[in-house]
């Protein structure tokens, strides 16, 4: 008889009275008294029924009784035999047994083992289907255990068939909905080796073992059937651990797994599954769970004998994706390995099988051309769903027709052909991921990129779910600009985005998690502008989304690296409010980070910025949060203590930027912050459109007075014989009066330094013209502000401007083209005369048409 582990075998002694009394509540049990006395036990220990269980010599059966596992708070409970109190009742060949309970439920405390040994080698087998021995009828209503322990010949193998509604394969701690559970084991000499644990209703028929078997059958204490469920016969050899048979007569799957799973399969044993399946289903196998021992000799794998493959059998590795959409009956078998002794590892797996009606979508191939992409890869796999009980078709992806799985990733460089084994292919979607990189700033700056989808992920019958473009730029050097081809509008609980797609856009790498936000088309955005790398992700909400993104673009640039975490270029309109949030909303905006919008008002209009917070709820640890609005136009600022209250709407008749410099927040204290931006048309008040007519009434007035004494002028001027000519006069005394002279008589005391001053610039224009003709405007030492264009990055915030100095030319640094004059050198006009100069100089560079001449005191 093989012992049973964990099981007493021996009968308990009665307790002895020598030691101690008993109590009293036990006395009546030890006492001469015939068992057929009334009991004086308290209540609930009253004696039950007794039973007689005797074994015939020649029988190989032994019959054990044990206690099971008790419940919670449960009332002791005793087997009572000849006056004594026992937990554990043997019963052998050739023994005859009366015995009760001490309990009126002694089903939750006691189970009962039926063992049966059959010995094949020195005995014929009792081939056929097993009856029940004892009748079930004449056991203790017990949880019963029923086990055929049987040996046979090392080149016999022994066929367990079992009965509709077959088996299913459970895993370890699982139970059976109706608690009737078989296992089967297997030896390998003198090691028992499981092989599974089943319940009824599945698609396992047979199973065949090498030498010697071990059935165990377990049943409740109110089953009261007669048969076994299975049969036995004896077949030759089959050269390996076991042979287990699965058939399908519809749609359903099985779950399968190794021997002793979830510990490790025996070392360089041979495992093989038989699958039948009728014609026209198709049959797919995923590995769920697996893992590899270390080896030292051999290698580690499964082989599948496909009928129809050319290279019978086929070898996969268990890291491989495993066959699919295979027709008709199928093997597949598990190969150990020699094991390295002093780390052997654990080989298990545990696998599906998956078979289905084909559809349409499996004839269909569909070629996806990946061979001009870089950094891109295609992955198909199954939506999140709700787990249900019920049988539910798998969704399988197919490589060359033959590789499936329900994951598949295609990656860039190659073309790729895929078939669908699948009743729904709404029940898969696809994820898309290409990075574009820049490494050399000199080469990439200002170079744009389309974010478009290809067209051949567009033409499979699976919908995109995402498609994330992940953008790197060489750190401190270059940053990215975002430009859709429709704006786009801020995902806000105040405005939805209710389009069939969107884009998400966040920081990519480490350190760099910030979320921009997400973003529709239909809004007042422009650009977005960010320092550093980000991933911008294309997300499907509907699969009607391909109409909507072919008017739908979005461009990325290399721009010029600029410190602040984003900019926001927005252009809102009168249809409707702009809302703009800061960035990882919820999560409150990064420490010290600094984001700006630049908003656009047209100049019929006005803007009005109002915020929908009274505070912000920030608490700063270090440093100060700031929100500063500064004009465009007038430079005018506004500084807001983000720590305080804000304000509750301002208006704007000029673009205008919004920027948000952060502190360092107390945690739970971050700073999110919500604005919104509505347009209305300008209006004036009576009293500017009053001061507006007279001012121009006014402004009218002067120009007409203006223009006559312009007329009268120019006729005057007609009149005059010659041009009019100023007199450089150098006989002005220029000394301080009853002073001696103390200057001799120069050149510039002479008539010749008279000058004809014209009155017009056609005398002198043509010598304060450059070369091209253009008059040379006088340089005039002024600060300029800045002009430069604000639309691109904000201007440097709480940094006051910086005026540049101008270089000023001293008296020693004189230009060589101008001659400086005295201040005190006086100048006269008067009309000239016909005559020319008495004294002939001509030293005068500036009158070369018309040469002065002399005129009276």
């Amino acid at each position: 008889m093989r012992k049973l582990p964990g099981v007493q075998l021996g009968l308990r002694k009665p307790p002895s009275s020598s030691p101690a009394p008993l109590p009293s509540i036990w006395s009546a049990l030890y006492s001469p008294a015939p068992e057929t006395q009334p009991s004086r036990c308290n209540p609930g220990q009253s004696h039950t029924e007794a039973f007689v269980l005797g074994l015939p010599r020649t029988t190989n059966i032994t019959i054990l009784i044990k206690r099971g596992l008790l419940p919670l708070g449960a009332k002791p409970c005793h087997l009572l035999m000849s006056g004594k109190l026992l937990t554990t009742l043997l019963i052998k060949p050739g023994d005859r047994k009366e015995f009760r309970f001490t309990c009126q439920n002694p089903e939750t405390h006691f189970v009962i083992e039926v063992e049966r040994n059959i010995d094949c080698t020195s005995h014929p087998c009792p081939f056929g289907e097993f009856e029940l021995q004892p009748v079930i009828s004449l056991l203790p209503h017990l949880n019963r255990t029923f086990i055929w322990d049987i040996q046979a010949g090392k080149s016999t193998s022994l066929e367990l068939v079992f009965s509709r509604p077959r088996l299913r394969q459970i895993g370890r701690g699982e139970s059976c909905p109706d608690g009737v559970t078989y296992s089967i084991s297997g030896y390998i000499g003198a090691t028992e080796v499981r092989i599974g644990t089943f319940c009824s209703s599945g698609t396992v028929s047979r199973i065949k073992m090498q030498e010697s078997v071990k059935i165990t059958l377990h049943l409740l204490w109110f089953d009261n059937r007669s048969h076994s469920g299975f049969s036995m016969s004896s077949q030759s050899s089959i050269k390996r651990l076991c042979f287990i048979e699965s058939v399908f007569e519809g749609e359903g799957s099985a779950t399968l797994m190794s021997a002793n799973y979830p510990f490790s399969f025996p070392e360089d044993e041979l495992m093989t599954w038989q699958f039948v399946i009728p014609a026209p289903l198709r049959a797919s196998v995923s590995f769920l769970q697996f893992n590899n021992s270390n080896c030292a000799k051999k290698e580690e794998r499964v082989e599948y004998y496909i009928p129809g493959s050319t290279t019978n059998p086929e070898v996969f590795r268990l890291a491989d994706k495993q066959p699919g959409n295979m027709a008709g009956n199928f093997n597949l078998s598990l190969q150990g390995c020699d094991q390295d002794a002093q780390n052997p590892g654990i080989l298990r797996l545990k696998f599906q099988v998956l078979v289905q009606c084909p559809h349409n979508e499996s004839n269909v191939t569909y070629e996806i051309d990946l061979s001009k992409e870089q950094a891109m890869s295609v992955t198909i796999e199954p939506r999140p769903v709700k787990l249900s009980r019920r049988f539910v078709p798998g969704c399988f992806v197919c490589l060359e027709s033959r590789t499936c799985s329900t994951n598949l990733t295609l990656a860039h460089g190659s073309k790729h052909r895929i078939s669908f084994l699948c009743d729904d292919l709404t029940r898969l979607w696809m994820n898309v991921e290409k990075t574009i990189s820049c490494t050399d700033h000199r080469y990439c700056h200002r170079r744009s990129y389309s974010l478009q989808v290809p067209r051949d992920i567009l033409h499979l019958p699976v919908q995109l779910h995402d498609f994330s473009w992940k953008l790197l730029v060489p750190k401190d050097r270059l940053s990215l600009a975002l430009v859709p081809a429709q704006k786009l509008q801020q995902h806000t609980q105040e405005r939805f985005c209710n389009s069939s797609f969107g884009y998400l856009v966040a920081g990519a790498g480490p350190g760099q998690d910030l979320y921009f936000g997400s973003f529709c088309a239909g809004g007042s955005i422009e650009q977005i502008q960010v320092k550093q790398n980000v991933v911008v992700t294309l997300r499907t909400y509907a699969p009607s989304f391909q109409q909507e993104l072919s008017r739908q673009a979005l461009t990325a640039t290399f721009i010029p690296y600029f410190k602040e975490e984003g900019i926001f270029t927005v252009t809102p309109d009168m249809k409707s409010k702009v809302y703009l949030m800061t960035p990882n909303w919820e999560r409150g905006l990064p420490s010290l980070a600094s984001v700006s919008w630049n908003i656009s008002v047209p100049s019929d209009q006005v803007a009005y910025l109002t915020f929908l917070k009274e505070r912000t709820g920030l608490v700063c640890q270090t440093g100060r949060a700031f929100m500063i609005i500064q004009e465009q136009r007038t430079k005018a600022e506004q500084i807001f203590s983000l720590e305080e209250v804000l304000p509750k709407s301002s208006s704007h008749h000029h673009n205008f930027w919004v920027n948000i410099s952060n502190c360092s927040p107390v945690r739970g204290k971050q700073l999110d912050l919500l604005f919104q931006v509505s347009l209305t048309w300008r209006t004036l008040d009576m009293t500017v459109i009053l001061i507006a007519v007279v001012g121009g009434g006014a402004l009218l007035l002067c120009a007409l007075g203006l223009i006559i004494c312009l007329v009268k002028k120019n006729r005057k001027k007609k009149m005059n014989k010659g041009p009019a000519v100023g007199i450089y006069n150098g006989n002005i005394n220029t000394q301080i009066p009853m002073q001696p002279k103390k200057f001799p008589n120069v050149q510039k005391d002479h008539d010749a330094h008279v000058y004809a001053v014209i009155d017009d610039t056609m005398v002198y224009g043509h010598l304060l013209q450059d070369s091209n003709g253009s008059f040379v405007q006088p340089e005039v030492d002024t600060y300029q502000p800045f002009q430069g264009p604000t639309e691109d990055c904000p201007p440097p915030f709480l940094l006051p401007y910086s005026k540049v100095p101008t270089v000023k030319l001293t008296t020693k640094e004189s230009s060589p083209d101008f001659n400086p004059e005295s201040d005190s050198e006086p100048y006269t006009f008067s009309h000239p005369s016909k005559q020319n100069a008495s004294d002939g100089n001509t030293d005068i560079p500036l009158l070369d048409a018309h040469e002065p001449v002399e005129t009276g005191e």
